[in-house]
């Protein structure tokens, strides 16, 4: 089966309003030939998503705009939090989930996961849910049954069409904002490992059909390696998602294997 190639840009908590003004613009100028047949998504803070979504709705660039985090529920007491009716607002159709540093630093459960993927696939958005381990457990041998468990949790309860929504990106915990990067074979292994364990749940066909990427340090120097496994089918991107050049460089690369 060919899948269509995703690349998204995770922008962290960088670029001002202005400053994403003037990257989403970069990105949107370099949008060529190709592209077409690639998922271009940018997914700047909260605070950025009008201001990107504006510029890349009046180039008519066929980029998606997609959000870094949101809460489960539409509305209520949730102070800080931001709801699937307020991204849907501002033109987002993506949403990371799971993202290691909020399971780390704020404490997101796998629980709290699958009720972020629940909500986005209810309401019809699509959903990239972050797997990934740490090096111990990398060294520890422990790699593949801990990101494979954190799979079945956030997928719990959803059947074969609801799967259609999600993305999983693998990200190993030791290569996101380290400058290491896993090998092409350690990613193919997993994303590999991600496409059985999905097809347990839901079947072979879905499986088939998810796209599975990878993230953590990937870069123009060494995406071509990663894009040529069978099993990866594009890369969840954050430093390199921070200059336009380098962004549409992956794009490009992308669509090489399209």
């Amino acid at each position: 089966m060919t899948r269509r190639p995703i690349i998204a840009g995770n922008w962290k908590m960088n670029m001002t309003p202005a400053e994403s003004v003037i990257l989403s613009q970069g990105i949107s100028n370099r949008y060529a030939r190709g592209w077409d047949k690639v998922d271009v998504v940018v997914c700047p803070p909260a605070i950025d998503l009008r201001s990107v979504f504006t510029v890349l709705d009046f180039d008519k660039s066929n980029i998606d705009v997609g959000a870094q985090n949101v809460h489960w529920e539409p509305s209520g007491a949730f102070t800080g939090e931001i709801s699937i009716p307020m991204l849907k607002d501002v033109g987002c159709s993506w949403c990371i989930v799971g993202h290691s540093e909020r399971r780390e630093m704020f404490g997101e459960t796998d629980g709290d996961v699958n009720r972020k993927v629940r909500a986005l696939v209810d309401a019809k958005m699509c959903a990239i849910v972050c797997v990934g381990e740490s090096l111990s457990m990398r060294d520890g041998g422990d790699a593949v049954q801990f990101v494979c468990d954190q799979v079945r949790a956030a997928l719990a309860g959803l059947d074969a069409q609801e799967v259609a929504f999600v993305t999983v990106a693998y990200e190993p915990i030791w290569a996101i904002g380290t400058g290491r990067t896993a090998t092409p074979e350690q990613a193919q292994e997993m994303a590999a490992a991600i496409r059985a364990t999905v097809a347990e749940l839901v079947g072979q066909e879905a499986a088939d059909a998810m796209r599975v990427l990878y993230g953590g340090s990937m870069k123009p120097e060494n995406a071509d390696g990663f894009l040529a496994c069978p099993d990866v089918d594009g890369g969840l991107i954050g430093g390199a998602a921070l200059k336009a050049e380098d962004f549409a460089a992956l794009v490009e690369a992308a669509a090489k294997t399209a």
